[in-house]
C-alpha cells in the first residue's frame, strides 16, 4: 500500500495532503482512449459488448473494434480534422460507444448532449464549442436540423437532408486509406459541458491522457479474473461523463456486457436485471427509493437476481433508505462515489479489491494517482483530518480547461495544478472521504453552517 502524505512542503507552506492508501498505478503513454479501451478486443470478439434492454438487439466485441475503426474512417473522409467537435445528440442507444469512440480516433472531439434538451440549449453548446459535426437520431434530427451544421442520423431508413449510418460505415468499408494526422496523448478528445461552480455551462476540456489516467486509477482493482466476467446496467445518460467513461469505456476496457436502457420504468428495469443478469448497476437515490417502496417489485423474484452491488452518485442517499435497501436486496452491496466532469469522472469511490462493505455515509477512499487536500474556505490553508474544508484534487485526471473561458478555469485550477471542486468534505482517521452534505448529523455537530454546490457525474 502507498504512505498518506501528510504536512507535505510545498515552497514555503506547509501542507496537509492525502494519498491514496493504495499504491501509485502506471499509465500508459503514447496510447490514445480508443486504443486503451479496445486493447484485446480479438480475445472476446464474440462476445457481446451491448445489448439493448428490452429489444435484444447487441453488438459483440468485435463489432465495437469494427464499426469504431468504419467510423473514424468515414469521419475522415467527410473532413473531420484533428480538434473538431462533434455533438452527439442521442438517447442511450447500443452504438454510442462506438458513436464516441469513432470520434476520438478520427482526431475529433466527442460532446454528448442531453437529447431531451430544448433546440436553444442545443445550439448555444454548439456554439461555444465551435462545432462541426452532429450524431442523432430520426427523432431528434427535426428540431437538429434548423442549426444548419451537417447531420448523421443513425437509422435505418434514409432521413432527407441527413447523411445516414449505415450508409457511411458501408463507404468507409469500402473506400481506400484514408490519411489522417497523427493523434498524441495530449490531444483533445472530448469536451463535455458543465456548470461546474457558476451554474453556467462551460465546455470541460479533457484529452486522451485525462480519460485513459482516470480509467487506470478507477479500474485499478479489477482482476484478471474479472475480465469478461461483469455486466453493467447501462442506464445513467450516456451523454454525461459519467455514462460515456464510467460505464461505456470502462465495460468495453473489461471486455464486459452493458445492458442498455433508454429510460427508467420499474418494471423494465426489474426485468433487464433478472433476464441480462446485472451485477453491477450503478443507479441513483430515487431509484433506490422506489426498489423500496414501490410494491411493483414484490411482482418479480428477487431471488433470481445476480446483482452484487450498485453504485450511487448525484446526491445524498439517506440512511434509513440504505438501511431499507440493504434489508430488502440483502448481499447488494451500495457503493457512493463522487466525481466531476472537470475530473474525468470518478474522483472518490468504494471500488476495489474484492467486494467488501463499505462504510456507511462515506464516498469512498482516495483512488491511486490521486492527491487531495480540504482548504479553509476563508483562509486558503489546506486543514488536517476531520476538520471540513473545499475539497481539492489534483492529479492526471484534471481537465485542461473551460474552452475559451481562461477566467473561469483560473478560478477553478490554481496555480499549483489544484481543482478546486466547490464542495465541503474531510477525511477521517480510517482514510474515508466524506461530503458533509452526506452527513447532516456531522454539520448540526460541528456547527458548521454550508450550502455546498453539489455538482457530481451525475447531475
Amino acid at each position: 500500500m502507498g504512505t498518506c502524505i501528510e504536512n507535505f512542503v510545498q515552497g514555503e507552506d506547509n501542507e496537509h495532503i492525502f494519498c491514496s492508501k493504495y499504491s501509485p498505478v502506471p499509465v500508459p503513454d503514447n496510447v490514445t482512449l480508443p486504443e486503451f479501451v479496445l486493447q484485446h478486443a480479438e480475445l472476446y470478439a464474440d462476445k457481446v459488448a451491448f445489448v439493448d434492454a428490452v429489444t435484444g438487439k447487441r453488438i459483440t466485441h468485435g463489432e465495437v473494434v469494427r464499426d469504431t475503426r468504419r467510423f473514424s474512417k468515414a469521419l475522415s473522409s467527410l473532413g473531420l480534422r484533428k480538434g473538431h467537435v462533434v455533438i452527439v445528440v442521442l438517447p442511450n442507444v447500443i452504438e454510442y460507444g462506438i458513436v464516441a469512440l469513432g470520434i476520438m480516433a478520427a482526431g475529433g472531439v466527442f460532446s454528448g448532449a442531453n437529447p431531451a434538451s430544448h433546440i436553444s440549449e442545443i445550439k448555444k453548446q454548439a456554439e461555444s464549442a465551435d462545432a462541426k459535426l452532429i450524431v442523432t437520431n430520426s427523432e431528434n434530427y427535426e428540431k437538429l436540423k434548423a442549426l444548419e451544421i451537417p447531420v448523421i442520423v443513425l437509422a435505418n431508413e434514409l432521413v432527407e437532408g441527413a447523411m445516414n449510418w449505415n450508409k457511411l460505415l458501408e463507404a468507409a468499408e469500402n473506400a481506400g486509406d484514408v490519411i489522417k494526422e497523427p493523434i498524441q496523448q495530449n490531444d483533445l478528445c472530448a469536451m463535455p459541458f458543465s456548470s461546474g461552480t457558476t451554474g453556467v455551462a462551460k465546455g470541460v476540456m479533457l484529452t486522451h491522457r485525462n480519460l485513459v489516467a482516470n480509467l487506470c486509477s478507477t479500474l485499478f482493482g479489477v482482476g484478471p479474473e474479472m475480465i469478461g466476467q461483469v455486466t453493467t446496467l447501462g442506464l445513467i445518460p450516456f451523454f454525461h461523463i459519467y455514462g460515456t467513461t464510467g460505464i461505456c469505456c470502462a465495460t468495453i476496457r473489461n471486455k464486459g456486457k452493458v445492458v442498455v436502457m433508454g429510460r427508467f420504468e420499474l418494471k423494465t428495469f426489474l426485468n433487464a436485471l433478472i433476464t441480462h443478469e446485472v451485477t453491477f448497476a450503478p443507479i441513483v437515490p430515487p431509484i433506490i427509493l422506489s426498489l423500496v417502496k414501490n410494491p411493483v417489485v414484490d411482482e418479480f423474484d428477487l431471488r433470481k437476481l445476480k446483482l452484487q452491488a450498485v453504485m450511487t452518485a448525484a446526491a445524498p442517499l439517506a440512511p434509513e433508505l440504505l438501511t431499507a435497501f440493504e434489508h430488502k436486496f440483502p448481499g447488494v452491496l451500495v457503493q457512493e462515489a463522487y466525481g466531476l466532469t472537470e475530473h474525468s469522472c470518478i474522483t472518490l469511490t468504494h471500488a476495489q479489491k474484492g467486494l467488501v462493505n463499505p462504510h456507511k455515509n462515506s464516498v469512498g477512499f482516495i483512488l491511486p494517482n490521486l492527491e487531495v487536500k480540504f482548504i479553509d474556505p476563508d483562509t486558503g490553508r489546506s486543514l488536517p483530518r476531520n476538520k471540513p474544508g473545499e475539497l481539492c484534487v489534483r492529479s492526471q485526471c484534471v481537465m485542461q480547461g473551460y474552452y475559451k473561458q481562461v477566467d473561469e478555469t483560473a478560478q477553478t485550477i490554481d496555480k499549483n495544478g489544484w481543482l478546486h471542486t466547490g464542495d465541503i468534505g474531510f477525511i477521517d482517521d480510517e482514510e474515508n472521504v466524506f461530503i458533509v452534505d452526506r452527513i447532516k448529523e456531522l454539520i448540526k455537530y460541528k456547527g458548521f453552517q454550508v450550502s455546498p454546490s453539489w455538482f457530481s457525474c451525475l447531475e
